[in-house]
């Protein structure tokens, strides 16, 4: 951990570009525009309000010329334009643009010692004026440092929950300690190797965010299951090594399996057409990874040097363990076994209720506007569009072209910027205003449109740009590049390539899931009943957070402003990170419902063996995620809590509709033969189970299990 998290500190974490995180051409458009120099600067907005009537322009006057001198002595101001005034004479709004070099620092650096004069001019005044500050730098910085308390604050939340949560499942100080440590060893790790590989593939600011999110829930998960069969096998009498490997034998089976299952299902974001989506694949594949390592090689290690330690610290009140199953499942199980194609039914319809809002979904890539308004920059921007509002939006044309191509590139601009004027949709006055680039390759233009960003009327003129005005001015300019973006095409060309590359992803998904279940347990018949209740667990995640984030009921609780959609990217990763999380508990149970099916129990009581065995450590793996999760709903930006939200509400299913009702439900009704060539024949009335012969048959002298029965268990 140690030599991970050093390694990569000796980097400088690589960030996003705009172009990485975008799809389509308005990708290549911003691809473009990153790469070139414009010669523009950014422009930070000081906006003076009087709330209670007109600004008294000789007190506005004075705190302008004391802004000028306060910003005369800052290096990265380079000019303070005139102020301008707002309709209702209430506001001043002054330009000041800023000389900086993002090579050398940030802007988001840069601009805090004219944050801090803002801040003294404003203080001076603060009897007769409000003087605020906000612009592109500003946003970056308080969106940096809101960032870092979020992660920071999930650490200091979500560690002590999980491990209150692990002592009420072990009872034990030390058994509750081990797999924190090693969740928390397991984000380390990752972070220090995400870092070093973000020079080759830049991070996207929620990778972090992710591998702690994933990181502690199945780091402590792979642990828990490890460390729970251990205990359960030294209840029956086991010696510590012997349980050890029997363990090893079945729950570290398990944890490859699973971890392999998470990992796969994720490395299908690569394919989904963003460096969004490949970032956060990247993280979460690490950090998987170390957990799924660090449970088959440290936890033993540290189990075996612990010994009979991990009884040790008991809390006052709590009985040692005991591997007796859950009552409260057992209870459950009764009607579900006695009828299971009704419960499987009754399950289908209630999820499918939950599914239904998929068919509003809407998808948008978060701009400013979707800043939370806790934010004072958010808040000092609204109050710029309030008392300065600009109802129109722009596309934005980009052409790349050999510099003898100049005239004819802004020639056939200027026609478009004509043609455009004569269009519906586009509101073009005044001359076009062409802007090219220092080396003369690249030209900029934008073109205005009536309607607002995320209209339809919006997505209508860009079709008609791209379709129509941008190919007939192309044509008087050989051998160029054209590119439409702006932040209508933003979103329109995300949502489309998702729209293309998602069934490829579903389909690598599912198909593997199928396939990972047929090697495992050589059932066509578990594969398919898998698949299904994967499917419908994450489709009903979906649903709710539809439900919760495209409507205003939950604002207050959770503390958001609803824009009417779902941020674009936040689909895409619930479902493929979903749908591999939810392997975990399935193949948990699975393999005990088969160890009771191989030891001859009959086959419904079989069911019963392996959901209630299995019910205390599934209860405790899920308690813990759904926590983490839920922590991250509480965070301030949309995508993390909108992440939260799906993650928590579809581990909370899968842990008890799913897993408790639907899955014995559905075995039940399926019969013996659900399990295809992987179950054994049963006993005959005279045999005894494996196991149960093994449980009577005396250790060896040094404590070892005996191989054949190591096989059997």
């Amino acid at each position: 951990m140690v030599g991970a998290y050093g390694g990569g500190s000796v980097f400088e974490p690589r960030e996003q570009e705009d172009a990485d995180q975008l799809s389509g051409e308005a990708a290549v458009a911003e691809r473009l525009l990153d790469d070139s120099d414009f010669d523009e600067r950014p422009v930070e907005n000081v906006l003076m309000q009087n709330s209670v009537g007109r600004l008294d322009p000789e007190v506005a006057e004075d705190a302008v010329a004391d802004l000028r001198d306060a910003y005369a002595d800052i290096d990265v101001v380079a000019e303070v334009g005139d102020p301008i005034p707002s309709d209702d004479m209430r506001s001043w709004l002054l330009l000041v643009e800023l000389e900086v070099d993002p090579e050398v620092t940030p802007t988001r650096e840069a601009v805090v010692p004219m944050l801090e004069a803002t801040a003294d001019v404003e203080q001076e005044y603060s009897d007769t004026l409000t003087i605020e500050q906000v612009g592109s730098a500003s946003l970056s910085k308080e969106y940096t440092e809101r960032a870092d308390e979020d992660f920071e604050r999930a650490e200091m939340i979500s560690i002590p929950v999980t491990f209150a949560i692990l002592i009420i499942a072990f009872g034990s100080l030390i058994a509750a300690g081990v797999p924190v440590l090693l969740g928390i060893s397991a984000v380390g790790i990752a972070l220090g190797m995400v870092t070093a590989a973000s020079q080759l593939l830049p991070a996207h600011p929620a990778q972090s965010a992710i591998i702690l999110l994933m990181g502690l829930a199945v780091g402590v998960d792979y642990s828990l299951f490890y460390l729970r069969r251990v205990r359960e096998e030294k209840a029956a009498g086991r010696e510590n090594d012997a349980a050890l490997k029997i363990a090893a034998a079945t729950s570290g089976r398990t944890i490859v399996v699973a971890g392999s299952a998470v990992i796969i299902a994720v490395s299908s974001m690569f394919f989904a057409g963003s460096g969004i989506f490949s970032s956060l694949a990247l993280g979460t594949i690490v950090v998987v990874a170390v957990a799924v390592v660090g449970a088959l090689t440290v936890l033993p290690a540290v189990l075996s040097l612990l010994g009979n330690g991990t009884e040790r610290l008991m809390i006052p009140g709590r009985r040692k363990f005991s591997s007796e199953g859950s009552l409260f499942w057992g209870a459950v199980l009764k009607p579900v076994l006695r009828a299971p194609l009704t419960a499987v039914i009754v399950g289908c319809l209630a999820l499918g209720l939950l599914i239904l809002p998929i068919m509003d979904m809407k998808l948008k890539i978060p701009g400013d506007d979707d800043l939370p308004r806790t934010y004072d920059v958010v808040r000092v921007l609204d109050n710029v569009n309030r008392a300065f509002p600009d109802h129109t939006s722009q596309h934005m044309v980009v052409v790349e072209a050999e510099t003898d191509q100049a005239d004819a590139v802004e020639g056939a601009l200027a026609e478009l910027h004509t043609t455009a004027a004569d269009t519906e949709g586009f509101e073009i006055r005044g001359e076009p205003d062409v802007v090219r680039s220092v080396d003369g390759l690249v030209t900029k233009m934008p073109v205005t449109i009536s309607s607002g960003e995320d209209s339809a009327e919006a997505r209508d003129s860009l079709r008609v740009l791209r379709d129509d005005l941008v190919p007939d001015a192309a044509d008087d300019v050989s051998g160029s590049t054209w590119a439409v973006g702006g932040a209508t095409a933003y979103s329109m060309d995300f949502s489309q390539t998702q729209e293309e590359r998602l069934p490829f992803v579903i389909g690598f998904v599912i198909l593997f899931c199928f396939t990972l279940m047929l090697v495992t347990f050589r059932s066509v018949a578990l594969a398919l009943v898998t698949a299904a209740l994967n499917g419908l667990s994450t489709l009903a995640a979906f649903g709710v957070v539809i439900l919760v984030f495209q409507n205003t009921w939950a604002e207050d609780l959770l503390g958001f402003a609803s824009n009417g959609s779902v941020v674009s990217w936040v689909p895409v990763v619930l479902f493929v990170v979903l749908f591999g999380l939810s392997m975990d508990y399935h193949l948990f149970v699975l393999h005990r419902i088969k160890e009771g099916v191989d030891e001859g129990k009959p086959y419904v009581e079989a069911i019963r063996y392996g959901v209630v065995r299995s019910a205390g450590v599934v209860t405790s793996a899920a308690s813990i995620m759904i926590a983490v999760f839920a922590v991250f709903a509480t965070l301030s930006t949309l995508d993390m809590k909108q992440l939260g939200t799906g993650l928590a509400v579809a581990v909370l299913l899968d842990a008890t509709v799913i897993r408790g009702v639907m899955l014995p439900g559905a075995l039940a009704a399926l019969g013996r033969h659900a399990w295809g060539r992987s179950a054994r024949a049963e006993p005959g009335p005279t045999e005894k189970p494996a196991d149960e012969a093994a449980e009577r048959e005396p250790e060896k002298a040094d404590g070892e299990y005996p191989d054949h029965q190591l096989s059997e268990r």
